[in-house]
């Protein structure tokens, strides 16, 4: 899996790379003092106790807790992932995250409010607050360590993933190199988010999300002018008309889920299915995770739900409209180089100087992602395992929180060559929470939702992912040993249609359905 993440990658390098100016180095340089600057300045605030250091003191301006969730939501990866998704299926495409915003907007009516009265420190806590008993507390650990290391590495992961793709393609580094390098950077950011805990991420990210937006506004602007395209107007005359359609257009072929864009199975998941039922980053039904975390570190329910009401309108409307231009541009200017597309858009395009900025503005995308995964992740380990199970009062809760913060850094880099493709994890984390969305949502209003309810709704998707992914291995075998060079596409593709119920957005379908039975059937019998 390393190497074929890489074939791709080793066949571009073969183009000119960039080598890095004065002016561009200077750039990055200003911009990673500041970032260390303010780390020292918030050092005190963040050093008083577990709330100041995760919460920042419950004291944050909508407008600071809103965009530190519009900035966490940009990391490296995320213009990397939708030039990839515009390029195979359109603007449509988009449709696997935007749908997201269903459920952010219960979020901001019904869900902020309440999580700004909670007055816990993590989302996981919320499950001793709504429920009791032993089995309340084990399944709180739990969580602390799914969702605080298991998942969260996984999404620091890919954030990694993304930036080793810039390395390779826009520097010709070398892998193993790319790795280091990468090392180096999640070394610099454990810097200042242990230092200045969780209110340093939050002002840091306020910085580095205009950075980050200032340099994609402009490689946009750059890039459609430009002759070979020749602004709007041209872009629109050189690519598919069905590639710019918002919503994806049913074609009239032999099957139900003929389209041209995306398959109709797929788009009815994405838009009646996936916001509700599943739990993934950033769009976790009813809130959680460090959208919580920033709604929890509001000063109070009237700027919790101002600012999650921000962070809607600027993730799903405002935000990636400069990722799509792009994306579009590059269907004409590097057809079928899918993530990668937006790399090399960058290089070829940008003259020094603005390179120098585009790539500070996805170092400060990659460092406000990192810097709230490492943060959030610490959270839970210290909050919601070790100070229930190993030691209940210890003294030096903070010193513990930055160690916890160290310990999943180094974990999070020894999964990067194990990883594919963006796309890949994303759908992987989507399906491992596939059905348990809705009872994140109910705990809150139904009373006869309890923690068995919950305990089956964790624990029953990520089983019937498992048991999917092995009936598709034992699937797969013959194949495998039949073309051990690789498998042809035009085999894979007739036998993802033989078995299309092992394929997303099939399995998705079953995994809710199997998921929504059991915590339903569980639910009454408790």
């Amino acid at each position: 899996m390393f190497e074929q993440k890489y074939n791709l990658a080793k066949n571009i390098t073969f183009r000119k790379t960039y080598t890095m100016e004065f002016a561009d180095w200077l750039i990055l340089g200003i911009f990673l003092s500041i970032s260390l600057f303010i780390s020292l300045t918030l050092r005190g605030k963040a050093s008083k106790d577990l709330t100041s250091f995760f919460l920042g003191g419950r004291n944050l301006p909508w407008w600071v807790a809103g965009t530190s969730m519009v900035a966490t939501t940009f990391a490296a990866d995320t213009p990397l992932l939708v030039t990839g998704l515009v390029q195979q299926n359109g603007v449509s495409g988009n449709w696997l995250w935007w749908n997201g915003m269903i459920g952010g907007m219960l979020t901001v009516f019904l869900f902020a409010k309440l999580w700004r009265r909670a007055d816990v420190l993590t989302d996981a806590e919320i499950t001793e607050v709504r429920y009791s008993g032993k089995a309340a507390k084990r399944l709180r650990g739990f969580k602390a360590i799914y969702l605080g290391v298991f998942m969260n590495i996984l999404i620091i992961g890919w954030v990694n993933v993304a930036l080793q793709s810039i390395l390779v393609n826009f520097f010709g580094v070398s892998e193993s190199h790319a790795l280091i390098y990468i090392g180096l950077a999640m070394f610099f950011v454990v810097i200042y988010a242990s230092i200045s805990g969780f209110l340093g991420v939050a002002i840091t990210d306020v910085v580095q999300f205009f950075i980050a937006m200032t340099g994609c506004i402009v490689l946009a602007v750059i890039i459609v002018n430009d002759e070979k395209i020749g602004g709007i107007t041209g872009l629109k005359e050189k690519i598919h008309p069905d590639k710019l359609n918002l919503f994806p257009k049913i074609g009239s072929g032999n099957s139900l889920s003929s389209v041209l864009q995306i398959p109709l199975a797929s788009f009815i998941a994405f838009l009646f299915f996936q916001w509700w039922a599943s739990w993934y980053p950033g769009a976790e039904p009813g809130g959680g995770g460090y959208i919580a975390q920033r709604m929890m570190s509001t000063k109070n329910e009237k700027h919790a739900v101002y600012s999650t009401l921000f962070f809607q309108i600027m993730h799903y409307c405002i935000r990636p409209w400069p990722w799509i231009i792009v994306a579009l541009c590059t269907i004409v200017l590097y057809p079928g180089q899918g993530e990668d597309a937006y790399v090399l858009a960058m290089k070829d395009y940008l003259p020094t100087g603005w390179k120098g900025l585009m790539l500070t503005a996805f170092i400060a995308a990659y460092m406000s992602t990192i810097s709230t995964q490492l943060n959030w992740g610490a959270s839970y380990l210290v909050k919601d395992f070790y100070c229930q199970f190993i030691n209940k009062n210890p003294k030096n809760p903070v010193t513990i929180s930055r160690i916890a913060t160290i310990i999943i850094m180094l974990l999070a880099l020894l999964v990067i060559p194990f990883m594919d493709t963006i796309e890949g994890v994303w759908l992987f984390l989507l399906e491992s929470g596939a059905g348990l969305g809705l009872v994140l949502m109910l705990r809150w209003f139904w009373w006869r939702i309890n923690i068995w309810s919950e305990i089956s709704a964790t624990i029953t998707p990520a089983v019937v992912v498992l048991i999917l992914k092995i009936i598709h291995y034992i699937k797969l075998t013959p194949l495998k040993a039949q073309y051990p060079s690789g498998i042809p596409d035009e085999v894979m593709s007739s036998f993802n249609n033989d078995y299309y119920y092992l394929t997303h957005p099939y399995s998705f379908f079953i995994i809710i359905g199997i998921t929504t039975v059991t915590w339903l059937i569980v639910t009454y019998l408790t």
